[in-house]
């Protein structure tokens, strides 16, 4: 037998609380949102999980296939077909029944709204595309979050913190080739591209363990009010076992660099009210009129054909509108879209439901008038969003 003192654990989290700086009890009320649930997101979220992280929120919209067994820990057999949310968040649950773990079913460029984001402490961006990326970032600049992103491919990885308002940020190192490559999903009239795919990326499991370490360790710090290297590249070689960091030179004239503030609470949801609601509730609140709504999302109103005149109502999100639903179906030319920027009370979309408009729950919406805006936060949907779809 050996000779050492035999230790027991007090409770689940003891070997965590030997270091020094270690403070479970902030952890657990910690509020942490993982973008993508694919290889790299399940080792992030096991991480989490294995800390104590109280209140964790995982949003993706993709399904589990048969190829994710063999690099995504969260996932079994039996799981294919279901939600890669629903299913991350019930191995979760598993792992950890302490923690509340809510799975989103939801596409980041559509279903997000603002207000989710800023109630968060960190956002870890767990993606594999230019725009999913570039989308969140811009989210999280104007709620003033901080994100860790996150990237892999074969064995090599990197990992980028960003700290709102002060670092440089995603955005700030994208280059003309990073918008062009943005730009190839979409077709002429900017409708999405179903046969242009991001592409599979190839990776192997050790490098999503290594970079969500990575990863993990950047939030595990900024919840503890720790300094992190804000607005750098780590990049691991996989290769050649090597380490290095770059230092992203933040651009003044960066379209990401706004913060959202003076945000007005309302009482409305984007599901049960609709434009003209929001347009009345702000003459109400601000004591003047004339506001428009400013959406973020563009949005596709109608389609119509040159050729043989058809029109086509439709009210959706540009990034929801594929390039075969502009095709005529009467003489087969490309039909020319109408899209919205901007609803005042005139428009004859002011009686549409917010959430027709492409206003997601619990959004902080932008409201202009001569010059001037406002941002109003949709409180009513605050509950529904944050319960989302339990663990069971």
């Amino acid at each position: 037998m050996s000779d050492r003192p035999l230790v027991i654990d007090d409770d689940r989290y003891s070997r965590l609380r030997l270091i020094a700086w270690w403070d479970q009890e902030k952890l657990a009320q910690a509020r942490v949102l993982v973008v993508g649930a694919g290889a790299l997101g399940n080792e992030v979220l096991k991480n989490l999980a294995l800390m104590g992280l109280g209140h964790i929120y995982i949003v993706d919209f993709d399904q589990v296939e048969e190829s994710n067994l063999t690099r995504s820990v969260l996932f079994r057999r039996n799981d294919c077909g279901r939600s890669k949310a629903e299913a991350a968040a019930s191995a979760l649950k598993d792992l950890n029944p302490d923690l509340e773990i809510l799975a989103l079913n939801a596409d980041i460029l559509t279903d997000l709204g603002l207000g989710m984001v800023a109630e968060m402490d960190v956002v870890m961006g767990c993606l594999d595309n230019r725009e999913a990326r570039l989308w969140l970032n811009r989210m999280c600049w104007k709620t003033g979050t901080p994100w860790i992103d996150g990237g892999i491919q074969e064995i090599n990885g990197v990992v980028k913190a960003f700290v709102p308002p002060e670092s440089a940020c995603y955005e700030c190192a994208m280059t003309e080739t990073d918008y062009r490559l943005i730009n190839l999903r979409y077709s002429c009239p900017l409708l999405r591209q179903e046969d242009i795919q991001s592409g599979k990326v190839p990776t192997a499991p050790t490098i999503s363990s290594i970079i969500a370490g990575m990863q993990t360790q950047e939030a595990l710090k900024l919840i503890h009010d720790m300094p992190v290297e804000a607005g750098k590249i780590m990049v691991f070689n996989g290769v050649t076992n090597q380490f290095y960091k770059t230092e992203i030179q933040r651009r003044d004239d960066c379209l990401s660099h706004e913060t959202y503030t003076q945000i007005a609470g309302a009482d409305l949801g984007a599901r049960e009210h609709r434009v003209s609601d929001l347009l009345n509730w702000a003459q109400d609140f601000y004591k003047v009129g004339e506001w428009s709504l400013v959406l973020d999302r563009d949005l596709v109103t109608a389609m119509s054909c040159h050729g043989c005149g058809r029109q086509v109502e439709i009210l959706k999100p540009l990034s929801r509108v594929g390039h075969h639903q502009a095709i005529c179906e009467g003489c087969g030319q490309v039909m020319q879209v109408e899209r919205a920027h901007r609803i005042d009370a005139e428009s004859r979309l002011v009686d549409c439901r917010l959430l027709e408009v492409g206003v997601p729950l619990f959004d902080i919406v932008r409201l202009r008038r001569e010059g001037e805006e406002r941002f109003v936060r949709l409180d009513r949907d605050r509950s529904e969003s944050l319960s989302g779809v339990s663990a069971t």
